[in-house]
């Protein structure tokens, strides 16, 4: 499954320019436009599709035995949705709504393997693959001017809210978004995964559903991040209680790491170039350098770097940073390429569509 990369490593500044080409027009029922088919940022998506998407439309995460998640269905879909594929579009619901929409509810089951009997061992939910699969449809429903698809999205936001929202333990008042319907709830508190939260699909979700639960979930997430990322880099898990945020309880990674870099990923999606995470992100990345590969896993008490990667994914989503909080023009981004796993691979694209949707001048060059 290793190919060269279709863009090359190095972008020359003709190609470079070329990615920040002018979009579709926006779409009237959500906020993101679809790439047009002749942008260059389509090589990418092919060459991500022949990596990571089987013909069936099951989104296959190799380095973790080949299953497929709600998460990585939910990121297929809105990629496949953003440019324009509306048969990568068809294949992953027809996957996803045969295997993993199998709950008593709307929502889905968070994780299916090849190697058990039945693939669906525990039908718990995962909120952020439930709420990118929901935003894949609305925008997909586009496509295709498709009610169906479009009542299967606000059907999911319903259950969403309804289920994975929980108030703060500190009698704030604010929101919390629950990892998933059961196993979060703790007698000392809510155990909280930051990079559930995307504001934009949030918003988004709330408009289109009318469930203005769903924006305040947005906000109270963006309130929880920014105290997060004042203290540093946010970490993967936290939990919230009464009192305020603690470390998260075993097994729960309290690390900065392959979590949390999404964090700043979708604060950037989101048109929020001045979220401190961001800049806490932006600012870590910088210090740590990239001798020895690029840093992924910080520590959140101090300046150490438990883990460091070769895959270009993670090189592309710290240039952005950089690049966005410095005010410079012109990153150096790798192009996209398909020799990384699943997970860098799928970052690396959703940092270039980021790029060239919303921070032009942040063009790889």
């Amino acid at each position: 499954m290793k190919r060269r990369s279709f863009l090359g490593a190095g972008l020359g500044t003709g190609l470079g320019a070329a990615l920040s080409m002018p979009l579709l027009p926006h779409t009237a029922m959500a906020s993101v436009s679809a790439f047009a088919p002749d942008h260059p940022l389509q090589e990418s998506w092919r060459a991500w599709k022949a990596l990571c998407l089987a013909p069936d439309g099951r989104v296959v995460d190799g380095f973790q035995g080949d299953a497929s998640h709600s998460e990585g269905q939910g990121y297929g879909l809105t990629l496949a949705a953003l440019f324009g594929d509306d048969a990568a579009v068809t294949q992953i619901i027809r996957w996803t709504e045969t295997n993993l929409a199998i709950r008593e509810d709307e929502l889905l089951a968070w994780r299916w393997r090849p190697d058990a009997t039945p693939h669906v061992t525990d039908r718990n939910n995962a909120s952020d693959g439930d709420l990118f699969y929901a935003w894949g449809l609305s925008l997909a429903a586009v496509l295709s001017d498709s009610k169906a698809r479009l009542a299967r999205a606000v059907a999911i936001a319903g259950d969403l809210a309804r289920r994975c929202i929980a108030p703060c333990p500190d009698g704030s008042g604010r929101l919390i978004l629950l990892p998933g319907t059961s196993g979060f709830r703790r007698d000392e508190g809510i155990v909280v995964n930051p990079s559930y939260y995307m504001a934009r699909a949030l918003r988004d979700l709330a408009a289109l559903a009318s469930l203005p639960d769903l924006a305040r979930l947005a906000t109270d997430g963006d309130t929880l991040i920014a105290a997060l990322a004042a203290r540093g880099p946010v970490p993967d898990w936290v939990m919230v209680t009464a009192q305020g945020v603690a470390p998260a309880p075993q097994p729960f990674s309290g690390v900065s790491g392959y979590e949390a870099v999404r964090v700043p990923l979708f604060a950037l999606w989101s048109d929020q170039p001045q979220s401190p995470a961001v800049r806490a992100y932006a600012s870590r990345m910088a210090a740590a350098g990239d001798v020895g590969g690029v840093a992924t896993v910080f520590d959140t008490a101090g300046p150490g770097v438990f883990e460091r990667s070769a895959h270009p994914g993670y090189a592309a989503l710290g240039a952005l940073a950089d690049c966005v909080t410095s005010n410079a023009v012109g990153s150096v981004m790798p192009g996209f390429t398909d020799d990384q796993p699943y997970y860098p691979a799928t970052l690396h694209l959703m940092a270039l569509v980021v790029q060239a949707s919303s921070f032009q001048r942040c063009v790889p060059i």
